[in-house]
């Protein structure tokens, strides 16, 4: 784990992907997440829900000092999922890859790749028709090189290879969707930054640090889902008994 910083210059220490229970799998209350970055040393934590900044505004309320909560989001496009940073508003599912990250751009944010080739979930390059695959790459602003939950270190490999190629900027991450595995990846800046525009600018000189969550702590992510499943289902049909 990085040693503690107050991130004001020097390095920064960065999980650019994390899940609260705004997210339809993780049951992790932004509090814990707080909680859990800042006693792990990080000083930037992107919470980015899916469909969801909720969970992110809620941190960042109570986030001290010494960590910046950036409001994120993992976009549903339809070409696959697209990880937008420093949102006002959510960016609806479903459009193209290409007018979701124009939509995260319109907002001052930063967009990037998650998990670009995890064949177990929707990756942004995935689905991507090969004809839009370089409007898309000159749009994007990263790529995750290093995703902690991928099945397989080759899996993240081809990713910084695929991103080397195309001289991209490369992060890592946790993609934490419990408090267990906020930080276990990360990504070290040069300091200080405090909105987007210096994200953008430290990226190319960022320092991946790998680490991979533990299958065990993986699999709470399918009780997640039946927890989350369970609540909807509750909340659902009190609204109706209540009509």
């Amino acid at each position: 784990m990085p040693a503690a910083t107050d991130g004001g210059g020097g390095v920064v220490f960065a999980d650019l992907h994390c899940h609260s229970a705004a997210s339809f799998d993780s049951l992790s209350r932004p509090a814990d997440l707080v909680r859990a970055a800042h006693g792990r040393g990080l000083t930037h934590l992107a919470i980015t829900d899916h469909g969801h900044l909720e969970g992110a505004l809620a941190a960042r309320e109570i986030a001290p000092a010494s960590l910046t909560i950036i409001v994120g989001e993992e976009v549903r496009s339809r070409d696959g999922d697209i990880i937008g940073l420093y949102l006002e508003r959510t960016v609806p599912a479903g459009m193209s890859a290409l007018e979701t990250i124009a939509a995260i751009h319109e907002q001052g944010g930063l967009a990037g790749i998650p998990h670009p080739f995890d064949r177990f979930r929707a990756s942004g390059l995935a689905r991507l028709p090969a004809g839009d695959l370089a409007a898309v790459l000159a749009a994007i602003d990263y790529i995750e090189a290093w995703n902690a939950r991928v099945p397989t270190a080759a899996v993240n490999q081809r990713a910084r290879e695929f991103a080397l190629a195309h001289e991209l900027p490369v992060v890592a991450v946790s993609d934490a969707h419990s408090v267990l595995e906020v930080g276990v990846a990360y990504t070290r800046l040069p300091g200080p930054i405090g909105d987007a525009a210096a994200l953008r600018a430290a990226l190319p000189a960022a320092e991946l640090v790998p680490g991979r969550a533990s299958y065990l702590v993986r699999a709470l992510t399918p009780w997640a889902k039946l927890v989350q499943r369970g609540r909807a289902r509750r909340a659902a049909a009190g609204l109706t008994s209540g009509r």
